[in-house]
């Protein structure tokens, strides 16, 4: 029943200073702003490419407030869309859910034994922001951004991923035979990417299961436990990107073997995007490790 993942939700400290940051580094836009009392928050919604960015800014005790206290600024919630919310509400409830309305969006709270909170959207098909719209809040651009979309967020695991995947497939509607089994020795994981609706799209959940302690994902879940880790996107334009990070002086790993001969991809730290660790790959270049890799394109 999930159509999209198409927004994350962050908690910050300061709404207005990482917008600013956003619209540097990923030509995000300033989309909205309003206010959730769900999270206690602030909110500036930015649009990425197809997507959206929430940054949440604590306005009191609760939710927003509780994680920045706890965790710092960082990852809050995985946002995903649904052409039918009615009906996914009603079968959250039937199996025992309890979803939270938050103006039009429902928002579930970390689901027990794999530690990810999500916000649920209705479907809507965005165009990339035109930051020289009218209706452009944020900082003056010369173009939509290097970002195309959001496609992933990835749940980091103690616990089993063949019962976290069978979980969320039971939650969401999802069809098994559709995911594509994963595993890095790199990184020091294996699990499954609860693959929405290939070949047509890469959106889905990230399932990644803990097998070095030692590695980046093994320090994060000794200290959260089951939780949610980080986001990927899809770039059209790597290079634009690659030159907006080192204007900014931001921090950022190449797939490959250099900075310089990098096409493919990339990871941006958290310390520049207030929490958020941020995969990014070229335009079909996902699929290598979807299980399609005939659908990627050349360079």
């Amino acid at each position: 029943m999930l159509e999209r993942i198409d927004r994350v939700q962050l908690v910050v400290a300061d709404r207005t200073a990482a917008a600013a940051h956003y619209h540097e580094l990923l030509g995000a836009e300033v989309a909205r702003e309003d206010e959730s009392e769900y999270l206690g928050a602030s909110r500036t919604v930015l649009a990425l490419g197809e997507s959206e960015i929430e940054l949440c800014q604590p306005e009191g005790p609760g939710r927003a407030r509780r994680h920045l206290d706890e965790h710092g600024e960082g990852l809050f919630a995985a946002g995903a869309s649904t052409r039918d919310l009615v009906a996914l509400e009603a079968r959250l409830r039937s199996l025992g859910q309890r979803p939270v309305h938050d103006g039009h969006q429902l928002c579930l709270d970390p689901q027990p034994g794999f530690g990810l909170r999500f916000v649920l959207s209705s479907f809507s098909q965005r165009e990339p922001a035109d930051s020289k719209g009218p209706e452009s809040k944020g900082p003056e651009s010369k173009d939509r951004g290097p970002i195309s979309f959001l496609y992933e967020v990835t749940n980091t695991l103690v616990s089993d991923w063949r019962t976290a995947s069978a979980f969320y497939s039971g939650l969401f509607g999802l069809d098994p035979t559709r995911f594509s089994e994963i595993g890095s020795k790199r990184f020091g994981y294996q699990g499954t990417l609860t693959l929405f609706d290939p070949p047509g799209r890469l959106d889905r959940i990230e399932l990644s299961q803990v097998v070095d302690p030692k590695s980046a994902m093994g320090r994060f879940v000794a200290k959260r436990g089951d939780s949610l880790y980080m986001s990927y996107v899809e770039t059209h334009d790597l290079q634009n990107l690659i030159e907006r990070l080192d204007a900014a002086g931001a921090r950022w790993t190449p797939r490959g073997e250099t900075r310089e001969e990098e096409q493919d991809g990339l990871w941006v730290h958290p310390s520049a995007l207030h929490g958020l660790l941020l995969g990014v790959s070229r335009t079909t270049v996902a699929w290598e490790w979807s299980g399609r890799p005939e659908l990627v394109s050349a360079s």
